[in-house]
């Protein structure tokens, strides 16, 4: 590593060392997903309908941050893979709702032995992990509330 201080070294770069970092995690989970039959996004789906079960599609879009239109692969596979149902809402026929499967429920007991594991393979203390987390979401919250 250079010690030049030039602003536009790739190693001088947030959005690199956020994008690098994103890329060595989702491997990571990878690894621990793929005995689940499980896909990153999937898991992100997932965690988020085990937090709370039968929500729309575009509340589970905006969540992660995603267009629905985005998602709408990943939730097919996820029903074809008998994981969740999509189901037309009550009240708005246009709307989706997401439910999760006896089988996707199940799923909830092991991811957390995954989550156990993720976190022991970063090699730091909980305390510094969850820091790091509140960090990068304050981060977030700032760009998203900033305008170009």
């Amino acid at each position: 590593m250079t010690t030049d201080h030039n602003p536009l070294l790739l190693e001088q770069q947030l959005c690199f060392s956020l994008y690098s970092t994103s890329l060595a995690m989702t491997q990571v989970y990878k690894g621990y997903l793929a005995p689940l039959g499980l896909t990153y996004p999937q898991y992100l789906v997932l965690l988020i309908l085990w937090e709370e079960d039968g929500i729309g599609l575009k509340t589970i879009a905006s969540r992660l941050g995603q267009q629905s239109g985005a998602l709408t692969p990943v939730i097919k596979r996820m029903e074809d893979e008998q994981l969740i149902r999509r189901e037309r809402s009550r009240d708005d026929e246009r709307a989706l709702q997401i439910r999760l499967t006896e089988q996707g429920k199940v799923l909830r007991t092991r991811a957390l032995e995954v989550n156990r594991c993720v976190f022991e393979q970063c090699g730091a203390p909980t305390q510094d992990l969850l820091a790091l987390k509140d960090q990068l979401d304050r981060l977030r919250h700032s760009l998203n509330d900033s305008t170009i």
